[in-house]
């Protein structure tokens, strides 16, 4: 599911929340409303409100750690593909159809992954793709060096073609870990509670719900902001696929 309905739909409930206890302000009794029962709704308020506080900072620092992560691996990969190619071409025109397999398997990655469903899981690569990948270590691995240089470049090659594939298990992996649905709904029930809470400590007036109005886009926000990063590379802050795109670009000919 996309992050900006789920951040709509927080929205809506979690004002929703403080419009009900604007109506609860005005319907219940009065002994309802006595100091002591407000007393007690305030220390409650303060409760879910701290622990609230605590979590939604938690998950927007873990999700923004994850998305830096994530985007430091793909960097990693460009260069890594830049300098397997580089390795390939400093071992002589033998590796010229190498390199050709290099560029497509480059091309389908990087197709396959920024233009996946937004509802769809990354995974590591299957059929075409895999093969080639398959295909391209074993024409490494049969490369026969006359040279100490073409000795010095195949091992090379091998040794960035390994870490390359590393790293890009890991940025798979990495990118499949995404926030369980039950504890975001437990966290929109903290605030919409919060919020009738909220709206039960004070009589209904125009700055009182556009005060509501103001904290319900904060915390929407924030959920959205817990959700796009959980969605690197379909949300609209997604990874740039940039620093692979050049390596296709300028390096892999």
């Amino acid at each position: 599911m996309d992050s900006l309905p789920v951040a709509v739909l927080v929205f809506a409930c979690v004002f929703g929340g403080g419009l009900t206890g604007l109506a609860l302000h005005g319907k219940l009794p009065e002994h309802h409303q006595d100091s002591d029962s407000k007393e007690v709704v305030k220390l409650i308020m303060g409760l879910i409100a701290t622990v609230s506080a605590l979590v939604l900072g938690l998950l927007i620092y873990s999700a923004r750690i994850a998305f830096t992560a994530q985007e430091s691996e793909v960097q990693q990969v460009g260069a890594g593909i830049g300098q397997l190619d580089h390795a390939l071409a400093l071992y002589g025109p033998e590796t010229a159809e190498a390199r050709t397999l290099l560029r497509q398997v480059v091309a389908s990655e990087l197709k396959r992954i920024w233009s996946i469903d937004s509802d769809a899981a990354v995974e590591p690569g299957a059929g075409s793709t895999r093969n080639a990948a398959d295909e391209l270590a074993d024409r490494i691995a049969g490369l026969s060096p006359g040279t100490e240089t073409q000795q010095r470049a195949k091992s090379r090659a091998q040794q960035l073609l390994e870490q390359t594939g590393v790293t890009r298990r890991l940025l798979y992996e990495q990118s499949n870990s995404l926030l369980s649905w039950m504890f975001l709904a437990v966290m929109v029930s903290w605030l919409v509670a919060l919020f009738v809470g909220y709206g039960f400590l004070t009589r209904y007036n125009a700055t009182v719900v556009a005060a509501m109005l103001v904290g319900a886009f904060c915390v929407s926000g924030a959920i959205f902001l817990i959700l796009d990063m959980n969605r690197p590379y379909t949300g609209l802050m997604q990874i740039s696929s940039a620093p692979i795109r050049n390596a296709l670009d300028r390096n892999v000919r």
